[in-house]
């Protein structure tokens, strides 16, 4: 008699980061699916009995998958995946569900809808909760442009996805988790998705640690705990403008504690842009968590100088700020330096799989216990949020907003006002 196990259908695996995390919870990955080159060599280099299929998902049947993992209808117990992120990312060009990257959510649902697991998780950017379908450029909105079509909306997208998982018939719930209070040393949110076949009692997994160790749990583990014995051997160079710059600043320190003289000539055009602009020249802070991850950590507005040396984060920082060292030490990332920040730069932290694949095993057990809640087949083909804070902030949120008055040429407050008006009344 075949022993208990928890199979794994590993879909959009990239550098296997959710899928280590779900292994130290109890989870055995059976099959992978990847596309990326560099993202399969490091797969067959650190795991070579594992099968992977080198192929675009829209191309994979799930009788392939099933056949090459030994596994059949049902008797897998997750299928886990990150469909492309870069059309819902705040940092990219917003493509959306226009890019045709933006689409993969639904070979991901053919695949669950097919293969039956008992349970499957699905994460993706922050900004995939914001998402619209289609992305209206900021000075093309307010007065004297046409109020927002739905599709324009903040959010719109998301709707979509979560009704096309409704359809599922799964019981789904999803909440926007922070890296930083599962351990892992970097703030980085990412909305998890998490459905049940059976209507089990899935929920958030609750955070071990905060920001000030509250309430019995543990301070964030900041960039100095976690880099110390880190011997850093590979890395990107700064070019010599960059370091003329960041030579004078101190850890935790960004562009905005240049000298006012130098500010506009170290950001140029994005000066007399908005936001924080917190990536442009920034050297990291020794006693906070890393900031999220980048994948190129030498970018103009996506900087993550080491605090005190005048270089990016190592290969081997971020592999420790992604939680593959030291209990991974021996896991190496194939490819050149650039494919190699890429590939740790877009991977899951591995504390969030295992905090979500240790809520999985307790769900589990208390089925087994218990038996299904008595809600169980209710439950079937609701999608709801797992996070009340949350879900009050998506409900409260705006439908659109605008780029500050310096950069519009409308210069009537009041005609702003009734643009907004107008589109925040509109049915939702």
């Amino acid at each position: 008699m075949r022993r208990k196990s928890y199979y794994i259908v590993s879909l959009f695996s990239g550098a296997m980061g959710l899928d280590i995390g779900l292994k130290k919870a109890g989870f055995e990955t059976r099959i992978a699916v990847e596309i990326n080159k560099a993202a399969v060599a490091t797969i067959k280099r650190n795991i070579p009995e594992l099968p992977v299929i080198q192929s675009p998902i829209q191309e994979v049947s799930t009788e392939e998958l099933l056949k090459k993992s030994g596994l059949v209808p049902e008797e897998t117990t997750v299928v886990t995946g990150g469909p492309c992120c870069q059309s819902f990312s705040t940092a990219g060009k917003r493509g959306s569900l226009s890019d045709p990257r933006g689409t993969l959510f639904k070979d991901f649902c053919r695949v669950v809808r097919e293969a039956r697991p008992r349970f499957f998780i699905m994460e993706n950017v922050k900004g995939l909760l914001s998402a619209a379908i289609k992305h209206r450029p900021l000075n093309k909105r307010g007065p004297g442009f046409p109020p927002l079509a739905p599709e324009e909306e903040l959010g719109s997208a998301f709707k979509v996805i979560l009704g096309e998982l409704a359809l599922l018939n799964y019981y789904v719930i999803y909440g926007l988790l922070n890296a930083a209070d599962y351990g892992t040393p970097q703030i980085r949110h990412r909305v998890v998705i998490i459905g049940s076949r059976e209507g089990e009692d899935i929920s958030i997994p609750p955070s071990t640690h905060s920001k000030d160790g509250n309430n019995g749990e543990l301070k964030w583990v900041t960039l100095k705990e976690a880099l110390c014995g880190v011997r850093s051997k590979e890395w990107v160079k700064f070019s010599e403008k960059t370091l003329d710059f960041l030579k004078l600043l101190g850890p935790g320190q960004c562009w905005t504690s240049l000298p006012k003289r130098l500010q506009k000539k170290a950001l140029g055009a994005a000066y007399f842009s908005w936001g924080g602009r917190k990536g442009f020249y920034r050297r990291l802070s020794w006693d906070k968590p890393s900031p999220s991850l980048t994948t190129a950590p030498d970018g103009k507005a996506t900087m993550l100088c080491h605090p005190t040396e005048d270089r990016p984060l190592s290969i081997e920082e971020y592999a420790r700020i992604q939680q593959y060292y030291p209990s991974y030490s021996d896991y190496i990332f194939e490819g050149s330096t650039r494919q190699k920040y890429i590939l740790i730069g877009n991977s899951v932290p591995i504390g969030i799989g295992e905090a979500v694949g240790r809520m999985l095993k307790n769900t589990m057990r208390k089925t087994a216990r218990k038996g299904l809640p008595v809600n169980a087949s209710g439950r079937k083909g609701l999608v709801k949020c797992g996070d009340p804070i949350l879900e009050e902030r998506i409900k409260k949120r705006p439908k659109t907003q605008l780029n500050p008055p310096w950069l519009r040429h409308d210069t009537d407050p009041k005609a702003v006002r009734e643009w907004l008006t107008q589109v925040n009344k509109s049915k939702r």
